[in-house]
């Protein structure tokens, strides 16, 4: 029987790799004394096999994207590897394979602008049939959404459809910043920007909204989202309008334009509203503020002009007649926002060229099946039993005092002033950010640990559950003090190796053995305290 290997870094791998490859043999307890018999073919390839699970690990992911326009669901496989020529525990994605993506349905509404659960669930089934996989062969995933569907009434009845499979791979997320990265990364922006050193601003036009990011170096500097979209007007074949949103109604109005449910539009009216919400869309792509009635379009602050843009790309359904991959009509105005904004480019009023990065339609479903997803290194720390899988727990961020000598007062101030900030129920498990910084001297961590303690007002024989997420190689050395040498005797989940950005709420999944790591799913706020059980 093999020891464990935590703690020991990639010594151990390098060691049985040569012994593997070069001499061959192994180690055998005998009553004669301890000898040494060749191995077999068939065991070298066991502990090859093992070894590189030890530092490798690949997920089926899963990512749907549910929006006021379209739906669909993208399978993924994600392989990671730990950075182990850098002396860390860290996981980073190395490659993304898409297994299977579905077809396009058009969100299924019924009269009363709810979700029609029934339809949408039919669709997701088929889909699972069609792919030739089970909910239980998913590691990870994602639900987004976005648009009408993240109206209450519609994110809980999608919430039941999930219900059953809250275990360990599909989670409900929405938010503006988070979708405004899903579709940098997943339309392929991040990675071109990344490829060419270029500063790029990525605009994401979907059926509700248009989220748009400035990347620089492959890094999203950031993020912006307005209430611009293809399915803000909708019209039946007979031209009679069957929707009209509220950003699409209040900039009619300021037109003095009246526009009414079930009853004809004109078309140069249509034209001059659609115009409106165009040069809505170009003046943020020119990185100036929107200004007059258009200011009610913004749905986060103006994203600060950090860096002008060398090219500009577009994802989303729009981009499909952007780019020319579309051209039927489906009685919204995807097409004309896509012509007003093209004229921006030929006319000059937008003087940055346009690329294509890779991804339309299916961005955000691409960012959320591949990019949700981070790994915990190999030192990490769990004790008082099993507590993981854990879903939507809610993540405080402290600013702690990392100086040479961590004051313990002041890190439980940091952590108070933490949950002063926050909404938490008494007795919901939090999840506390650490951002690791200078050497890792156990006077330090333990400062440290007394400190959290003390901020978060427990100690030996309190009650819930303590999660620790470490960006640094600390979270095993960190767990074993609060535990042994400050004896908290409830649960303890302490995982490392996970970068935590503005993001509200993390699951975490179990152990994948033998790489000792846990996948750590990153989301934003969607359902209200009272409504976190997926």
């Amino acid at each position: 029987m093999m020891a464990p290997f935590s703690g020991i870094g990639s010594t151990f791998s390098q060691v049985a790799l040569a012994a593997v490859n070069g001499l061959g043999h192994r180690l055998h307890d005998s009553e004669s004394g301890d000898h040494i018999h060749e191995m077999s073919i068939g065991e070298k390839g066991a502990m090859a096999e093992f070894i590189w699970k030890v530092d490798n690990i690949r997920l089926t992911t899963v990512g749907i994207d549910i929006g006021s326009s379209t739906s669909h669901l993208m399978f993924a496989r994600v392989h990671l590897q730990r950075k182990t020529q850098m002396l860390s525990s860290q996981f980073v994605v190395i490659a993304r394979e898409i297994i299977w993506r579905s077809p396009i349905l058009m969100t299924p509404f019924l009269p009363d602008n709810t979700i029609d659960a029934a339809r949408l669930r039919s669709f997701i089934d088929e889909a699972y049939r069609e792919s030739g996989l089970v909910p239980a062969a998913i590691d990870s995933g994602a639900v987004i959404l976005t648009g009408e569907a993240i109206k209450r009434s519609n994110a809980l009845a999608i919430a039941e459809l999930f219900a059953a499979d809250s275990g360990k791979f599909v989670c409900a997320s929405a938010g503006h910043h988070l979708e405004c990265m899903l579709a940098a990364h997943g339309s392929g922006a991040v990675a071109l920007s990344r490829a060419t050193g270029q500063t790029l601003l990525h605009v994401d036009i979907g059926g509700g909204t248009t989220k748009l990011a400035l990347i620089r170096n492959g890094e999203v500097l950031g993020t912006c989202a307005v209430a611009v979209g293809a399915r803000l007007i909708a019209r039946d074949a007979s031209g009679c309008l069957t929707r009209i949103d509220e950003s699409a109604q209040s900039m009619a109005q300021a037109q003095r334009i009246d526009l009414r449910l079930g009853e004809p539009v004109d078309e140069a009216e249509l034209a001059r509203v659609v115009e409106a919400l165009s040069n809505a869309l170009v003046a943020l792509i020119q990185q100036k503020t929107v200004e007059g009635p258009a200011r009610a379009l913004y749905l986060t602050p103006p994203m600060p002009n950090l860096a002008r843009p060398d090219v500009i790309s577009f994802s989303g359904g729009v981009s499909e007649y952007i780019y020319r991959r579309e051209q039927r009509l489906f009685g919204d105005i995807a097409k004309a926002l896509a012509e007003n904004i093209g004229r921006a480019f030929f006319d000059g009023r937008i003087d940055v060229p346009f690329v294509d990065p890779g991804e339309g339609i299916r961005a955000t479903v691409i960012g959320a099946s591949q990019f949700t997803v981070q790994v915990s290194g190999r030192t990490i720390h769990i004790a008082g039993g099993n507590l993981l899988p854990v879903h939507n727990v809610p993540v405080l961020s402290p600013v702690f005092p990392m100086g040479e000598h961590l004051c313990i007062d002041d890190v439980a101030a940091a952590v108070r002033d933490a949950l002063s900030r926050a909404h938490v129920n008494e007795g919901q498990p939090i999840a506390l950010a650490v951002k690791w910084r200078g050497d890792p001297h156990y006077a330090r961590l333990r400062n440290l640990a007394e400190g959290i303690l003390l901020g978060l007002g427990i100690g030996a024989g309190a009650a819930g559950a303590l999660i620790l997420i470490v960006d640094g190689d600390v979270g095993k050395t960190l767990g074993n003090i609060i535990e042994h040498d400050l004896h908290y005797q409830q649960k303890i989940v302490s995982i490392d190796g996970i970068q935590l950005r503005a993001f509200d709420y993390v699951d975490i999944g179990e152990v994948i053995q033998p790489s000792n790591a846990v996948p750590v799913v990153i989301k934003s706020l969607l359902f209200s305290a009272g409504q976190q059980n997926l």
